[in-house]
């Protein structure tokens, strides 16, 4: 009975609704950029062979099936309505069902062709689930401003349980990467050699980066920080529990109060996917994992670095401003 009753006040935790606002706004952001994408390969990859597709798409995926089948008309009709539901979820407009309408027709979308695609569909369809269930525009949204006057709002609480879901599943996509690489270009007593590999094959590659012989220590450095970085990540959640005022004070509390293990993670990420994106042909994986990132901060984490940036900013603002010399009184 305690770990259930523990178990209901986790679910039960309520906190304000700015880190679920933010990752709103970024996982339709995602969303609006994949479709995005998909707009440019309508024609060879999206539509069946009788209308200038590569290949016969069958019956299509349920949604495809239940409107009557793969045509041109419907493609661009899903389209459309993934477009406008990922831009009212930006926008915090009625996000729970825009949400669902967004998950619906990306699926659609995504499935039409199962040569097209890849993982990050599944990922981005796992965070716009969350987005049903969240409540995401109590803050930061179009209805907080019809609602209050004002953009932001820093009194209603919403459930706390969607934000740990999605950082739940950011650390899943990290882990089972990383166990999943299993050559001996990947594990460390390699050759390290897998980034630089991958640079080196068209079909992965923005551009020509032959040049990386001359620096395939780097690729290996790299290689063997992203390896551990995937593998090691549970670590953050130790981390995070650590400091937690659950733990009682005590050498561990102290160490990992002293590192700031989330940062580094985050920084390290950011960085990385940064530059995959930058680098690599892999659709919108990068776009789509950065969305979950704001979920690493607590609320009032948020609060504080917009103070310190609005305080920062009001200090250049004074600073760079030309000092005004009083007038002198006549005579």
């Amino acid at each position: 009975m305690r770990a259930w009753r523990r178990w209901v006040a986790l679910l039960d935790r309520r906190e304000v609704g700015t880190t679920m606002a933010l990752c709103r706004i970024l996982i339709g952001a995602a969303a609006l950029y994949t479709i995005l994408n998909d707009v440019s390969i309508v024609t060879p990859v999206l539509l069946d062979v009788s209308e200038g597709g590569y290949r016969p798409l069958g019956e299509g995926p349920f949604l495809v099936r239940w409107l009557g089948g793969p045509s041109k008309e419907l493609t661009f009709g899903l389209i459309a309505a993934n477009i406008a539901s990922s831009v009212a979820l930006i926008a915090g407009v009625l996000p729970r069902v825009m949400a669902l309408v967004c998950l619906q027709a990306h699926i659609a979308v995504a499935d039409l062709n199962t040569q097209a695609g890849g993982s990050y569909d599944e990922l981005l369809s796992n965070a716009l689930w969350l987005m049903v269930f969240a409540r995401s525009d109590t803050t930061l949204s179009l209805l907080c401003r019809l609602r209050t006057g004002r953009w932001t709002d820093r009194e209603t609480l919403v459930p706390a349980w969607p934000r740990y879901l999605l950082m739940f599943q950011l650390l899943l996509v990290y882990t089972s990467t990383g166990t999943q690489k299993l050559s001996t270009h990947w594990l460390p007593g390699g050759d390290l050699g897998a980034l630089y590999y991958i640079l080196l094959q068209p079909s992965w590659s923005r551009f020509d980066m032959s040049w990386l012989a001359w620096v395939f220590p780097v690729t290996q450095a790299a290689t063997l920080g992203t390896w551990l970085f995937e593998v090691f990540a549970p670590l953050l959640l130790i981390a995070m529990w650590g400091r937690s005022d659950r733990v009682k004070a005590g050498p561990l509390r102290r160490l990992l109060c002293r590192i700031e293990y989330r940062d580094l993670f985050a920084f390290f990420g950011v960085m990385m996917h940064l530059t995959i994106h930058a680098v690599m042909e892999v659709g919108p994986f990068s776009v789509i994992s950065l969305a979950f990132y704001p979920a690493l901060w607590h609320p009032d984490e948020w609060a504080r670095m917009a103070r310190v940036i609005g305080t920062a900013s009001r200090r250049s603002a004074a600073t760079s401003s030309p000092s005004r010399t009083p007038d002198r009184p006549a005579g």
